[in-house]
């Protein structure tokens, strides 16, 4: 029986060459290759997309209109695909209602338990909703907590009502509502308030009668500057502009809700119990915790119900999620978190035959933790799906059915097949990842001396146990430890108790309008450049301006709009997706017209850009490994990794004065040829007076340190203390200096 395949025949999506490929199903299949070799153009931009679109096209409009959207793939034939399932990174929703529990479906079973068994006998399950009105508090609506105004950030008291007093927007001098209070008679809008009585800024803020017990007597109508704020911001249920948004978050607090408490029930909800325990009670308990409980209830009534709520809890564990609680909102976890969160789901399903496609799955894992990762795509396989993950760590690779390796570079020099075999032929190959593995990792040298110490104190932050540690100045320190173990709230606490740079890996930009063009701040020289060569005037040359094409607005693609069905974006049929119209594409530079000026990569534009100004704000992305990044791609299409660097070249720019700088996991979405690459960045910054904290799980990172913080034991409420912290050398007897042991030898 022949075996059966995925075949892929002229695939050219982005900068694959036109690659023919058969992929074996019913594998575990690695894609490596170094960063924008094309390997997530073939999985995530081919391979995922074609089923995603073909699947779609199965059932009719309306129902297709609300499915995830798809764009079919420039390939010339695929065979052998089955519906996909995409687990990405993607962090999971920013809504406020979203938990743990809900998003894992565990939340449904244990308050389907509790209304079953609750004493006393409460009712039905949504009466243990807190999204539902029948158990939500109404106190906080079923969120837990409440907001409140921050009314200690709305004056400042050494100025006056004319110099800015109110800091609220549209309360200075001039402002929208400045004259309700300036100009009333009630105040004297030119002496700074810390000269005012108490009753007086009482009346300011407050109203009602403490403006009625002033001597001069407001208008009938005046509102105090608090009422008026939170009548404008937060009584109003229209949608929320941007700056709006940014009002609140400035001027306001959440607090715990002062009646649930963080339970989000209401009383005869959040009081029921089973075993002893209130359901708010079971969901702030570690997973493992919880599940030794739900155990316990031996009542055939609810055995169904026990084993579904037992099988969640133990997926959870078994992905290495057992530090979480079903009450952690989803809005906190880190994208690996959300990666495996989102697999639970899929470990107990009973289908078969599906296309499973991971990005990077051991991000965010601990070298300890990659074995119990592998376990879980190894048993998705095992039930009689094809699993497709991209990836570059060697522990993963190891352990794969197959090998596909992308390349043999990055941009046009990539896109082709250059391996496909298993681990041990790889590492015989002559290949960039072969020869990655191969290298000998050189010692690293001499730990830097600190030029000074800050302090972390009394650190309290989610598992942290009231850690103070001192964190030293101008080199590198790395903050290890399990997933869990409260690195990040390490981080965050020195963000927050000291001036520093976090550079994360959210978005740099939201719209296609962002490209590294705009980002780097070469477009005006770039207009410059353009018009000096061929005296057409600067404004030719934007796609915002008068250069644009006037059928898609410079946008170089068009959005149709089909109601019921499924919105099409096609590229425009008169500016051919360049976003120039015929009159900025007749002029030429060294014979490029602005959009194949846009159309070079970074490291293609360092070579033909006769400009000193453009080709130093572009060498800075080169430095981080971003060479292959087009000038004119739009910024929302980058990964979470290269966002990220796109943000440290940024910061290599304009860094001037000393600044404490913290990274999030930069190695995120590097092939190993270009850890390297990253660490002579930070020493860059490191020699030019900068202090480096690093979030990391790479030991080729770690190595290199300075100085390390190894966080733990365990996870959740197992870690939270500071195991190490010290030279690299000292590093031993933790889960992270047993790593390191293993890289040795």
């Amino acid at each position: 029986m022949t075996e059966r395949t995925i075949r892929i025949r002229g695939a050219c999506t982005n900068n694959l060459d036109r690659l023919d490929l058969d992929i074996r199903r019913n594998r575990l299949v690695v894609f490596a290759g170094v960063s924008g070799s094309g390997k997530s153009s073939l999985v995530f931009g081919t391979i995922a997309a074609e089923a995603g679109h073909e699947l779609n096209e199965t059932f009719p409009p309306f129902a297709r209109n609300r499915l995830p959207k798809w764009s079919r793939p420039e390939v010339e034939s695929i065979d052998g695909l089955s519906p996909v399932i995409v687990i990405d990174q993607r962090r999971l929703g920013g809504n406020a209602r979203s938990t743990v529990g809900t998003i894992t479906d565990a939340w449904t079973y244990l308050r389907l338990l509790f209304s079953r068994l609750s004493v006393p006998h409460v009712g039905e399950s949504s009466r243990f909703s807190f999204n539902d009105q029948a158990g939500m508090c109404p106190t906080c609506s079923g969120l837990g907590e409440v907001v409140t105004s921050a009314v200690d950030r709305f004056l400042d008291l050494d100025r006056s009502l004319a110099e800015g007093a109110i800091l609220l927007p549209g309360f200075g001098d001039g402002g929208y509502w400045y004259s309700k209070y300036a100009d009333i008679g009630s105040f004297d809008a030119d002496a700074p308030l810390r000269e005012w009585s108490e009753q007086e800024r009482e009346a300011l803020l407050y109203g009602g009668e403490r403006a009625a017990k002033l001597g001069t007597r407001p208008p009938a109508d005046y509102e105090g500057v608090v009422d008026r704020f939170e009548r404008i911001h937060l009584r109003t249920s229209d949608d929320l502009s941007e700056r709006k948004r940014r009002t609140i978050e400035k001027f306001t607090r959440a607090s715990v809700c002062p009646d649930c408490r963080g339970d989000r029930l209401n009383e005869a909800s959040r009081t029921a119990t089973v075993e002893g325990r209130t359901i708010g009670l079971m969901s702030r308990l570690d997973i493992p915790e919880l599940r030794a409980v739900i155990a316990k209830i031996d009542r055939p009534e609810v055995a169904s119900v026990v084993q579904a709520l037992l099988g969640r809890l133990d997926a959870m564990i078994t992905i290495g999620l057992g530090y979480l609680h079903l009450a952690r909102a989803t809005t906190t976890l880190s994208g690996g978190e959300s990666q495996r969160i989102k697999a639970v789901n899929h470990l107990g399903s009973s289908l078969v035959e599906m296309l499973y496609v991971f990005d990077e799955p051991t991000v965010g894992l601990h070298p300890s933790d990659v074995e119990a990762m592998a376990t879980l795509l190894q048993r998705l396989r095992d039930r009689g799906n094809t699993v497709l993950v991209v990836e570059h760590d060697p522990a993963l690779m190891a352990m794969a059915d197959e090998i596909i390796e992308i390349g043999p570079d990055a941009g046009d020099r990539g896109g082709r097949l250059v391996f496909q075999g298993g681990f041990g032929d790889l590492r015989a190959a002559d290949t960039p990842t072969s020869r990655a593995l191969a290298r000998q990792r050189d010692c690293p040298g001499e730990p830097r001396t600190p030029q000074g110490w800050i302090t972390v104190s009394d650190a309290r932050r989610n598992n942290l146990r009231n850690v103070t540690v001192e964190i030293p100045l101008g080199v590198m320190t790395v903050l290890t430890g399990v997933a869990g173990s409260g690195k990040s709230s390490l981080a965050a606490e020195l963000t927050a108790q000291h001036p520093a740079i976090a550079i994360d890996q959210k978005p740099v930009a939201a719209n296609r309008r962002s490209t590294p063009i705009t980002y780097t701040g070469i477009a005006t020289a770039l207009r410059r450049l353009f018009s000096r060569r061929t005296r057409a005037p600067e404004s030719l040359f934007s796609a915002n301006s008068e250069g644009g094409c006037p059928n898609c607005k410079g946008v170089g693609v068009l959005h149709t709009d089909l109601a019921f069905m499924e919105g099409q974006e096609t590229v425009c049929p008169a500016c051919r997706g360049t976003k120039f119209n015929a009159a900025a594409l007749s002029h030429t530079m060294d014979g490029l017209t602005i959009a194949g000026v846009e159309r070079l990569t970074v490291a293609e534009a360092l070579d033909r850009l006769d400009d000193r100004g453009i080709r130093e704000r572009l060498r800075h992305l080169h430095r981080v490994g971003l060479g292959y990044l087009r000038l004119g791609q739009p910024l929302n299409t980058l990964s979470g990794g290269e966002s990220q660097r796109v943000k440290i070249a940024k910061e290599l720019r304009e860094a001037h004065e000393p600044n404490v700088y913290v990274l999030d996991e930069p190695t995120t979405g590097l092939h190993l040829r270009d850890i390297d690459t990253l660490l002579a960045v930070l020493d860059e910054l490191i020699d030019h007076g900068q202090s480096v904290v690093v979030i990391e799980h790479h030991l080729d990172v770690i190595r290199r340190a300075d100085w390390v913080v190894d966080l733990g034991p365990g996870p959740g409420r197992h870690g939270g203390e500071v195991l190490y912290r010290g030279v690299v050398d000292g590093l031993t007897d933790t889960a992270t200096g047993r790593a390191l042991a293993s890289l040795r030898k």
